[in-house]
């Protein structure tokens, strides 16, 4: 696989799944020919290094990562930011001569790379600002429920927990009397891209098994600490970052009222209290695994194999850099 063929405007979507083995194959297969474009909302954030399951210092080293660690983890990050950061990582990596390995979980990011974003309204300043106190003052759960009546296929598509995205389905309603969903997305891809995008899947229980197996290891390696840490430093449910999963369900236990009161409430976590909140991170990862797949699913054009079918891998990615 000879990184003389990536020209142009060729690139690898690999996607699948949380705790399927993207970060395994990314390092064993593309390391030499391609750079790691990271289409993960949470991993952007620094400090969210555990939870995240952010790729660690050997796998940087053996392939290079971009948008990771660029935003401090009170910032907020959205799917036009995550287009024009990859649109700048791609060209990069296209000059030298690589291939861009666009990976990660955050589903929609990858739809709206290839295609972009929708004709709906342009986000209006007042109006966000009006959707964001109803969701302070209402609830997130309250917004959602909203949602599903001004605009249920949106509500539908849209992670109840997931605040940029109902707020701005919101928005758009409010702004033009018109549902989110009723605007078409592009149906060519941009800058006619060439794109082989590779779909990731196990059987059902082996994946819940790697889920259950991925949470341990964050406990093990000191997610709670690193939640303390996050506190510390100003960590509140309001933040964007607080609402990713093995995040949220810590911020959902401990945080009442303010900082300092959060840090004794997770200090005083008793055994039984953090299994509780061990198992919630697992159903959640669950659940959102399956919502992963039912999006990833409607992609056309999707090579979908198991991660430990290697022959079948690298048949597929040296069949597309071959390709004129």
């Amino acid at each position: 696989m000879s990184p003389e063929k990536n020209k142009g405007n060729k690139a690898i979507f690999l996607f699948g799944p949380t705790a399927v083995g993207k970060t395994r194959l990314l390092s064993d297969f593309f390391s030499g020919i391609g750079e790691v474009v990271n289409a993960d909302s949470v991993q952007v954030y620094k400090g969210l290094d555990i939870g995240s399951a952010k790729a660690g210092k050997d796998e940087t080293d053996r392939i290079p990562h971009h948008l990771i660690d660029i935003l401090e983890p009170w910032e907020t990050y959205n799917v036009a930011d995550f287009i024009h950061l990859a649109d700048i990582a791609c060209h990069d990596i296209w000059q030298r001569g690589k291939i861009p390995v666009i990976s990660g979980g955050t589903a929609y990011y990858f739809k709206h790379f290839l295609y972009g974003l929708s004709e709906a309204p342009q986000s209006d300043p007042g109006i966000r600002q009006d959707v964001a106190l109803f969701i302070r003052d209402q609830g997130l759960q309250r917004a959602h429920d909203y949602l599903k009546i001004v605009d249920p296929v949106s509500a539908d598509r849209i992670n109840p927990n997931d605040s940029y995205r109902i707020s701005r389905a919101i928005e758009v309603y409010r702004s033009c009397g018109k549902p989110l969903s009723s605007f078409a997305l592009p149906t060519n891809p941009r800058n006619d891209m060439q794109v082989l995008s590779i779909g990731l899947t196990r059987e059902r229980q082996e994946l819940k098994n790697r889920i259950r197996e991925r949470v341990d290891i964050m406990f093990a390696q000191g997610l709670v600490g690193e939640i303390r840490g996050l506190l510390e430093n100003g960590a509140n449910p309001s933040w964007q970052s607080m609402q990713g999963i093995g995040y949220s369900e810590f911020m959902e236990r401990v945080y009442t009222d303010d900082r300092q009161t959060a840090i004794r409430n997770l200090d005083n976590l008793s055994q039984k209290e953090l299994d509780e909140i061990k198992q919630k991170i697992v159903s959640d990862s669950v659940h959102y695994a399956k919502r992963q797949m039912t999006f990833f699913r409607s992609f056309s054009d999707v090579v979908w194999i198991d991660p430990d079918n290697c022959p079948q891998l690298e048949q597929l990615i040296s069949g597309f850099l071959a390709e004129a």
